[in-house]
């Protein structure tokens, strides 16, 4: 296995790999900061490479996790698939549609199996509410509800570079929209502000919004996000049916309580995704396990593409002040 990107996300991916193959010297990791590739390949006991295509070719590597900078996803993928590797692609899979089809066609006409990084689909409270939907205990759904808040806001960057909070942040809710009813969106309407910290307005992003969707079969779906949320990382998902409602609450970060005359007290919410989704990135692996065994792909290059329309549409909405259709985006 070769995972291209050693930041903090391609890091905790080739940890969790590492744990999980019966040799470590089956990994190879690389970065474009050489003494990041290295220091990450000595701490876990695999193999570094000077360049990507030292992993994308070498014979006892047959898959290979993209968890570079979201830029470099397309080009990497297009190598990928010319060397015939299964691939795991962190999202977004780019940050506009003509590169994001680019890949999908190169993957499909090599016909490799790929996995898009949603890992929010593996986590075993969300996929209840999705089970419950999926089984009809909670009848007819009217609406779906998203609570998704970070700790702090990430480094400020370009919005060029980021996507920005739609296609960055709240792009996981739009998977998650779509996983939960599924349904496509046909409609979205967005509102936004900065509220946290107005250097965030500078680069062109917003770091608080609310998102109304509407899909194919009548849902409607409502996100609230928020970049700072003081008291943890806040991920709530809600399906309201006409027989009744499933949600997903937050974990503690300890199953705790204190009581006194004073009143009672629990233990905070996890403070970033690495401690509230580390169950949830390991099913992420063992799915992509079964896939490049001959199972189908958990989450397809189609579930990679839909979100970013989403993402596009909702952007267009806070310039343009409207609904916007996501076949005006594409």
């Amino acid at each position: 296995m070769g995972v291209l990107g050693c930041g903090r996300i391609g890091r905790m991916h080739a940890e969790l790999i590492a744990r999980h193959v019966h040799s470590t010297e089956l990994v190879t990791v690389y970065d474009l900061i050489a003494d990041t590739a290295a220091a990450v390949a000595k701490e876990l006991g695999v193999r570094h490479a000077s360049v990507p295509e030292e992993v994308i070719t070498a014979p006892d590597i047959d898959a290979v996790a993209i968890c570079s900078p979201t830029h470099t996803h397309v080009d990497l993928l297009l190598k990928t698939a010319a060397a015939q590797k299964g691939a795991f692609v962190e999202k977004p899979l780019a940050l506009n549609l003509a590169e994001v089809d680019k890949g999908i066609a190169a993957a499909e006409a090599a016909g490799i199996p790929v996995q898009i990084g949603f890992n929010r689909r593996f986590d075993p409270s969300h996929r209840y509410v999705r089970d419950q939907v999926a089984n009809n205990e909670i009848g007819d759904v009217h609406l779906v509800r998203i609570s998704s808040r970070d700790p702090t806001p990430p480094p400020l960057m370009p919005l060029d570079e980021s996507g920005g909070i739609f296609c960055d942040m709240t792009i996981h809710d739009f998977d998650m929209i779509r996983f939960i009813t599924n349904s496509e969106v046909t409609e979205v309407y967005a509102t936004g502000a900065v509220r946290i910290d107005k250097a965030i307005a500078k680069v062109g992003d917003l770091d608080t919004a609310v998102i109304v969707c509407t899909h194919e079969n009548g849902v409607i779906s409502t996100i609230d996000n928020s970049r700072q949320a003081v008291y943890g990382y806040d991920q709530r998902v809600e399906a309201f049916g006409s027989a009744g409602m499933a949600a997903s609450e937050n974990p503690l970060s300890a199953t705790a309580v204190t009581r006194t005359a004073q009143g009672s007290q629990a233990p905070t919410l996890p403070y970033f995704f690495v401690e509230r989704y580390i169950p949830s990135y390991v099913a992420g692996w063992e799915a992509f396990a079964n896939m490049m065994a001959g199972a189908p792909s958990p989450v397809t290059l189609a579930d990679g593409r839909a979100p970013l329309v989403i993402g596009l549409a909702a952007w267009r909405s806070i310039h343009e002040q409207r609904p916007v259709r996501t076949e005006e985006i594409g």
